[in-house]
């Protein structure tokens, strides 16, 4: 906690005859400037006690204290470099600082446009940590700005000047406790105040219509009770006028317009003019005055504000005090780290629709609602239509400080050809969390791929009343990853070919003068070419020798052990997944062997020099994408690596910006793809791997129906308890790396009561942490409630995560410990093609990746046709590929192809 001290009640303490605030410790610390003939005052600013000597007197008042566990800030806003400008934002940010308000200058060149002073006004309106923003005027910028545009950008609940026509609006018409006064006007009424002085039914004079000083005034003075004049340079009685006023405000920007004899006896005159008037006695030529004669004045009114020295500090003053109470509202709707989001909560229809009839019945909220309910900036957040968005990875970098929430990882048991449900039970295990339990929750799930859009399992990721809507836009509208890949595998496929081809008709030198053309004098050398130098062993790009040019230009590759674009495609999608950064993924597409040469080195796509290219073009791939649940609860949608081939689940990018979004006490539930022996072990040991993220809980989906297939014949009870041996095995998989695991039971009409309790009981005791039911297939979130509650109570265990293998060891050794910790074989049986890759990458560097095993998804064998716990078994290693740029080798097994 962080103990903050307003001092606005500081400037109150004004000289009882000239108004001036000597207070005002901030403007000259310890040195109080005194206008008056006979006060001095002494003022402690730690502690707000103040004794007045000679004249003066001595009202000890308490200090109000806040407290908050976060800062209060006020930014300004400047365009230009004006003097008068930078003079007074340094005095607020000197009155800042020294009452605890931290603040920042966001300084804009003289050549920003209006679009970038509104761009870096929503940033700031959308920054829950700032709780006062300023735009100092006037705008000093060579391009045409609409100042008024501008100030009314600033969100009315931070527009602590009080110049919005909201604000001014609400003063206008009396709502004097719903807006920011402005600065100025305040100021004076706290000055009026100290006088003693009643406002109630007394003639007041405002003399200039502005909106910051005139316009305003008249308005306090008005719903305070004083019956108002506004008068200004063009008012014909002006003299008149005045001499009938009991207050005075003067803001004209005139110099000593108004003359001291026209002043009433005893009358309170403010003076909120500054102007330079020339004067040879100072070193500058000039001297600053207020609208107001000041000499002449103070012989008539009972109280005068001195200029410099009166009002200026007070309007500071109160610019602090707005501040403080902004962060006081703020403080009284926020939750720390909890999102102000709306949820959709559907009655289920009985009989139930299909999934397309319920997605039509659901109105989805625009995407940049949900955005800014999820605490997502406006400029991190890119509109791909109405219900879909992809997030810039600013937010990423924006949130890197804040804590985790807590990761689930949903996987299941080996499936039949219609699946388990996993992605229906993530989604609505995060309605149940989110909706129901009312705690930030993500779910990440993967883009469908091209070619499962038709399946048997349906076009929708999830299904029923725990789906991603709208189905037709998740499903049958492609967010361009997929056509992007396809183009970068063209790109690189085509640069092989035409490699090739100029290196069988060109001469070496012609060549080199292609790839490395001259300009102006000087050899055009990419980043990626010297790379390849480097690499070669060639300190220097220009000149080079006929050796060293041949060694550079000649790639030589053996058409027998090049890629193809399919291989290239999933291993794109693989980066895609698994890189954190745009960075990252130029680096993991650069190490991407596309071929090896009749040496038997690798060919990379550095050395095609198409890296960056690469790069450029899948940029836009790498951002998640942001859409939400039937019950409204957000979701990102991102890559989709092939799980048989790859790791199988949505990018680490999703991941780690959701479990940054929910925060310390909220959830992010992910998906692994296909069952615990393939795609959770992927999940761990090359996802958790390379993202460095460690999951709290393994949620491990299941169902009668695929259990009865693997307990074999007769279709009874006995059959599914014989079953549920391979629900232990799962459980046990799942164990292996430490965490605790949760069954969830997903409940199917033809189910009964008692084939759902011997499961769940059999899953126990295999050591599953609990075994709940599900039904948010039918119900929503609430039919996931027991989940939720189950996952919440798991997560609180201390985590002991732990790897399957160090990578360390031999490749042969990690795929032997894979096949027979997760799969049950008896050992792996290397085929000749397979020992011959792994004895070339281990030349080559590559035998310390992870290994990715291409297996069949519905037996824990290769052999899809053995249900249960097959046991005894050799697993055929028939070929292995290096995906270098992914991290993993790709290890086939008998029964697939990569």
């Amino acid at each position: 906690m962080m103990e903050w001290t307003y001092f606005w009640r500081l400037a109150g303490d004004v000289c009882r005859h000239c108004l001036c605030a000597p207070a005002r410790s901030f403007e000259i610390p310890g040195q109080p400037v005194h206008h008056g003939n006979h006060c001095i005052w002494k003022q402690d600013c730690t502690t707000g006690e103040g004794a007045a000597e000679e004249g003066g007197s001595s009202d000890e008042e308490s200090v109000p204290r806040f407290q908050a566990w976060l800062g209060c800030a006020a930014d300004g806003h400047l365009v230009g470099d004006r003097d008068d400008s930078n003079l007074y934002i340094s005095m607020k940010l000197k009155a800042a600082a020294e009452i605890g308000i931290n603040a920042n200058h966001i300084r804009l060149p003289e050549t920003a446009t209006e679009d970038e002073v509104l761009r870096r006004i929503v940033a700031v309106n959308e920054n829950p940590a700032v709780h006062g923003l300023i735009v100092q005027l006037p705008l000093d910028s060579i391009n045409p700005i609409n100042t008024e545009k501008v100030t009314n950008a600033v969100a009315p609940e931070k527009d602590v000047d009080g110049l919005t026509s909201i604000n001014a609006g609400k003063l206008s018409r009396g709502d004097l406790g719903d807006c920011f006064i402005p600065c100025t006007p305040n100021g004076c009424m706290e000055l009026i105040s100290q006088t003693g002085v009643s406002v109630m039914g007394k003639n007041a004079v405002v003399i200039g219509r502005s909106k910051i000083v005139g316009a305003p005034m008249h308005d306090l003075l008005l719903w305070n009770h004083a019956t108002v004049t506004t008068c200004h340079s063009k008012t014909l009685d002006l003299a008149e006028q005045v001499g009938r006023a009991d207050i005075l405000v003067v803001g004209a920007g005139r110099a000593e317009m108004v003359k001291g004899e026209w002043v009433k006896e005893g009358a309170v005159v403010i003076d909120c003019g500054i102007n330079h008037i020339p004067d040879s006695s100072k070193a500058s030529g000039k001297r600053v005055v207020g609208d107001v004669q000041y000499p002449s004045a103070i012989e008539r009114a009972g109280y005068i504000t001195p200029v410099p020295g009166g009002v200026g500090p007070m309007t500071v003053a109160m610019l602090m005090k707005n501040t403080v109470e902004s962060a006081k509202r703020f403080l009284q709707t926020y939750t720390p780290g909890k999102w102000s989001i709306e949820y959709t909560k559907k009655k289920p229809q009985e009989p139930q629709p299909s999934d397309a009839e319920i997605s039509c019945s659901c109105q989805s909220k625009p995407i940049g609602e949900l955005a800014r309910e999820v605490d997502l900036f406006s400029e991190e957040v890119e509109p791909y239509g109405r219900s879909r968005a992809k997030i810039r990875l600013d937010a990423l970098k924006r949130m890197e400080k804040q804590p985790d929430g807590k990761y689930v990882v949903v996987t299941g048991i080996t499936s039949t050809p219609l699946g388990e449900g996993k992605h229906t039970t993530a989604l609505g295990l995060a309605q149940a969390l989110g909706a129901h339990l009312n705690i930030n929750t993500f779910a990440c799930v993967q883009e469908p791929s091209p070619g499962s859009f038709f399946g048997a399992r349906g076009i929708a990721v999830g299904g029923g009343y725990s789906q991603i809507i709208p189905l037709e836009e998740v499903s049958l509208q492609p967010l361009g990853q997929h056509e992007l890949i396809s183009a970068a595998s063209r790109v690189v496929m085509d640069t092989i070919k035409a490699h090739a081809h100029y290196e069988s008709k060109l001469s070496e030198k012609a060549l080199f003068d292609l790839l490395v053309p001259l300009r102006k004098g000087q050899r055009s050398v990419s980043p990626a070419q010297l790379n390849r130098l480097k690499k070669l062993g060639i300190e220097k790009s220009d000149p080079l020798t006929g050796t060293e040019i041949r060694c550079f230009v000649q790639l030589d590759i053996d058409p027998d052990i090049a890629t193809d674009s399919g291989s290239l495609e999933n291993e794109i999608m693989a980066i895609l997944s698994l890189s954190s950064s745009e960075e990252e993924m130029q680096q993991r597409l650069a190490k991407i062997v596309v071929a090896t040469n009749k040496s038997g080195d690798p060919v990379t796509t550095e050395d095609l020099n198409v890296s960056g290219p690469l790069a450029m073009l899948l940029k836009d791939a790498l951002k998640p994408v942001l859409m939400q649940t039937v019950e409204g609860t957000p979701v990102f949608l991102h890559t989709s690596p092939l799980a048989d081939i790859a790791q199988g689940s949505p990018s680490v990018l999703a991941d780690k910006l959701a479990l940054k979004m929910v925060g310390s006490k909220g959830f992010v539930v992910t998906v692994s793809g296909h069952g615990a022996d393939i795609g959770l072990e992927k999940f761990f040991n090359i996802k958790c791997r390379y993202s460095g993220l460690r999951p709290d809980v393994v949620v491990i989906v299941a169902t009668v129906r695929t259990l009865k297939m693997h307990g074999g014949a007769p279709p009874n009870l006995k059959q599914l308890e014989r079953g549920c041996c391979h629900l232990k095995r799962q459980v046990e998989n799942a164990q292996a790396f430490g965490l605790p695991v949760i069954v969830a039971v997903n409940k199917f009409s033809c189910d009964t009561d008692t084939e759902l309790e011997l499961v769940c009981g059999q899953a126990r005791q295999a050591g599953a942490f609990d075994a709940v039911q599900c039904t948010n297939w039918s119900e929503g979130g609430a039919g996931a409630l027991a989940l939720a509650e189950a996952v919440q109570r798991a997560a609180k265990l201390p985590g002991q995560f732990r790897f399957l293998y160090d990578t360390q060891i031999p490749a042969a050794d990690k795929l032997r410990t894979v096949a027979q910790k997760m799969y049950g074989a008896k050992d792996i049986a290397l085929s000749p093609k397979s020992i011959e890759k792994l004895v070339l990458y281990t030349k080559q560097g590559f035998e310390n990746l992870p290994v990715c095993i291409a297996k069949t998804h519905l037996s824990l064998s290769n052999d899809p046709m053995l249900k249960g716990v097959p046991t005894n078994f050799m697993l055929p290693i028939t070929d292995i590929k290096a995906n270098v740029g992914a991290g993993f080798l790709c290890c086939l097994t008998e029964s697939t192809g990569c």
